[in-house]
């Protein structure tokens, strides 16, 4: 502990800081590990492993990030980081994957979802107006993702072949126990993490004389969107389109329903004024222009990449 102590204050917030996402992206890798293994035992077309399960594990970190910050009051890095991790979501993560494989995907198979984190926006950019997000819609905003969850699951399961329960049913003891060791381990490492990266993230924000809501949009957003990027990546290589897109699809509608509806249920927050003339309308627009480029394209190609690349590029520009 004497060596930590005689280090100069901003070397060891950029320790903790690394030291979290390194827990964050570990913690994550290891609870989309557990969880991926478990749904496919249930039965789960790599869509609805990508838009539940793996996009659920994924945004974990966010959660705990989101939840720490929070509650040690740093409002703005919450606020930021989930807004943020939605812009690099489709920005950075889905662009970059864009540019190397086009990625299949009909508006059809996720015309729900993507409503949902649309009106879920719409509904955010709201409650910025007011200057609230108050508690009744976080309970809204919890009961809506449990309500879709259940039922997309339900839907699924139900397609199931018999001959597949029963293959499935002979392995089911050793997997589930295996696979729910790795979710506990995996949360482990995300509640410290996101602990560590925290009070890191804010020590070198007041060192820097950088805001809170600046920290939450880039360095949070982007350092809690690591495990979205490495389960992307593992997919892209898999050549599980369906999956990829519906992690980023589903990432970004666990960030809005439960991560603020969660937060604002247990302590309702102020929102900035500052995210109505640039963050939401951003994160908005990235969602929307999915709609077209699903519908007519049937998923997105290397111009796609390019251009979503370039505006996250300029967004980032933007907050200089």
């Amino acid at each position: 502990m004497t060596i930590f102590t005689n280090l100069p204050p901003i070397l060891i917030s950029f320790l903790f800081i690394i030291g979290g996402l390194i827990m964050l992206v570990g913690g994550g890798e290891v609870l989309v590990s557990g969880a991926t293994k478990l749904a496919k035992r249930l039965g789960m077309s790599p869509l609805l492993i990508g838009l539940t399960v793996v996009a659920f594990g994924t945004s974990v970190p966010e959660l705990f990030v989101s939840f720490t910050a929070s509650i040690h009051g740093y409002p703005d890095i919450m606020i930021g980081n989930v807004v943020g991790s939605n812009i690099a979501n489709i920005g950075l993560i889905l662009g970059c994957c864009a540019i190397f494989v086009p990625l299949r995907l009909t508006l059809r198979a996720v015309r729900i979802e993507l409503f949902l984190v649309i009106t879920g926006s719409i509904l955010l950019i709201t409650a910025a107006y007011f200057g609230i997000f108050p508690r009744t819609l976080g309970i809204i905003f919890i009961i809506t993702l449990i309500s879709y969850t259940y039922f997309a699951c339900s839907h699924e399961l139900s397609k199931k072949k018999i001959c597949d329960i029963e293959e499935n049913t002979i392995e089911v003891p050793p997997s589930v126990m295996i696979c729910s060791l790795l979710i506990v381990g995996g949360l482990i490492l995300l509640s410290f993490g996101s602990n560590i990266f925290i009070k890191g993230a804010a020590n070198a924000a007041r060192y820097f004389g950088v805001s809170d809501l600046i920290i939450g949009l880039t360095l949070a957003a982007v350092g809690t969107s690591l495990p979205e990027l490495a389960s992307s990546l593992a997919a892209l290589r898999r050549s599980e389109t369906s999956l990829l897109i519906g992690n980023v699809i589903g990432s970004n509608m666990f960030n809005l329903f439960m991560v603020l509806g969660l937060t604002a249920t247990i302590h309702p927050f102020d929102l900035s004024s500052d995210l109505l003339l640039r963050d939401l309308p951003v994160m908005l627009f990235f969602t929307v222009v999915l709609v077209p480029i699903l519908s007519h394209n049937q998923g997105t190609n290397r111009i796609h990449g390019i251009l979503f690349i370039s505006g996250y590029i300029g967004y980032c520009l933007s907050l200089i």
